[in-house]
């Protein structure tokens, strides 16, 4: 009988569901570094991230064709 309930308004329960959301959203794009450092192959090189070994060419060795 004592008891205090609160009011929610709807818009305060739309702006969490979208917090929640974004949330998720983020979390799928940029994984927490736990989940990046449990890699199958354990690889902490550079570019392991992409798959890619080393680092990206610079522009001073990139071959392109028809440009001197």
């Amino acid at each position: 009988m004592g008891e205090i309930v609160g009011f929610v308004s709807k818009s305060e329960l739309e702006r969490t569901r979208l917090i929640r959301e974004a949330r998720a959203i983020y979390d799928s794009i940029f994984p927490s570094a736990d989940a990046v450092g449990a890699r199958p192959d354990d690889r902490t090189d550079r570019g392991a991230a992409t798959g890619l070994k080393g680092s990206a060419p610079s522009k001073g060795n990139v071959p392109m064709a028809g440009h001197l």
